[in-house]
């Protein structure tokens, strides 16, 4: 896993990722915090976990935030990147990711 590689192996996401097979870590160690890509249909998302204690951000952001992405590589070779702004969803509680992120699949059919 990217995230424990980059970030400790010791990091919270607060929940489970075997939870959500269609998280894609692309962590990296230059992030302030641990990243995971999804799409949605052909709509790419970022999600980005941060610390669950707040003085440990870089950013004031919440500890849970969902920026549209573009994919620019291929379906089969993915490199997805965060789109400027594009802040769709950010929240201090798992629970209430958990229900973006139904609605969002719900919405999209899947």
């Amino acid at each position: 896993m990217l995230y424990k590689n980059e970030f400790g192996s010791d990091f919270d996401l607060g929940f489970n990722l075997n939870d959500y097979s269609y998280l894609n870590d692309k962590s990296w160690h230059n992030d302030a915090s641990p990243s995971f890509y999804f799409n949605v249909g052909s709509q790419y998302y970022v999600l980005w976990v941060d610390y669950s204690e707040p003085s440990k951000r870089e950013d004031s952001n919440s500890r849970y935030l969902i920026q549209e992405a573009i994919n620019e590589g291929s379906e089969n070779d993915p490199e997805v990147y965060s789109s400027d702004g594009g802040v769709i969803f950010e929240s201090e509680k798992t629970r209430e990711l958990n229900q973006f992120l139904k609605a969002l699949f719900t919405h999209s059919g899947k």
